[in-house]
């Protein structure tokens, strides 16, 4: 807790909320490219060693594409969640800023 630094105005809250958000949803896609790229390399093993016949190696690998196809999953409804987060954040503090102008608005008028 800073004494010394005053509250920051609604505004620069929305501003660094979203910087927030923006961050880790690009983290979010930096990960799941990462793993799409990581299931095209798992799909094209599980090819080839079906192929020379080695069917032990085979349901492995494809055991190691259905986790790797669930992360992904729940890392596409992790950033769903983020970016609906991240809009009623911004929805939330438009409205708090509206009723802040018009309740200053009523203020003056009645001074």
């Amino acid at each position: 807790m800073n004494l010394f630094n005053k509250k920051p105005d609604p505004k620069e809250a929305l501003r660094d909320s979203k910087r927030g958000m923006q961050n880790a949803t690009r983290g979010l896609e930096k990960e799941i490219g990462a793993l799409q790229q990581e299931e095209k390399k798992l799909v094209a093993e599980i090819k080839r060693t079906a192929k020379t016949g080695n069917e032990a190696a085979t349901k492995i690998l494809a055991r190691q594409l259905i986790r790797l196809r669930q992360q992904i999953a729940n890392l596409q409804g992790s950033r769903a969640q983020m970016r609906h987060a991240q809009s009623s954040v911004a929805v939330g503090l438009k409205g708090a800023n509206k009723a802040m102008e018009t309740m200053n608005k009523w203020r003056l008028k009645s001074k």
